[in-house]
């Protein structure tokens, strides 16, 4: 009888413990926050909390999943603002009466770079898959530019 009370004690004892130390140590307080930041999508925040977190304590894998994340993340943010800036570049060349051989040239040149870009990106399993849904998104529209422009 003294035993079957004594052990859920003593394993809320030990969460209690566990759960004090996780909410003061502040290798984990920056982890908390750095995952609060990759989850509204501020992944330049994450990355800078998550790497001081991971350079307070080594050991903090909170720290190590959120600082990998918001590398890959970024990434992908990257890849898409590029995406987006030359499919406007693109656009102002379309705008011309005519497209000459070197503004075929130069279109074509953008989207292989952004294909090849495109399949070094790998999302984890912690990648937003709005962010990977819309950089297949950027690769499927360079794939269509690239397939015109060669026709």
């Amino acid at each position: 009888m003294n035993s079957k009370i004594s052990i859920p004690i003593f394993a809320m004892l030990m969460l209690t413990i566990m759960s004090i130390y996780f909410y003061t140590h502040p290798s984990y307080q920056k982890s908390l926050q750095a995952k609060y930041y990759y989850e509204i999508g501020n992944y330049n925040e994450a990355y800078a909390l998550a790497k001081e977190a991971f350079g307070l304590d080594l050991y903090n894998r909170m720290a190590a999943t959120v600082m990998a994340g918001s590398t890959t993340s970024l990434k992908y943010v990257k890849y898409i603002n590029e995406g987006k800036k030359y499919i406007q570049d693109i656009g102002e060349i379309a705008m011309h009466e005519s497209i000459s051989d070197a503004d075929k040239a130069k279109i074509r040149l953008i989207c292989e770079i952004m294909l090849s870009s495109y399949v070094k990106l790998a999302p984890s399993v912690v990648t937003d898959a709005d962010l990977v849904s819309e950089a297949a998104r950027y690769y499927a529209k360079f794939e269509k530019l690239l397939e015109k422009v060669n026709s």
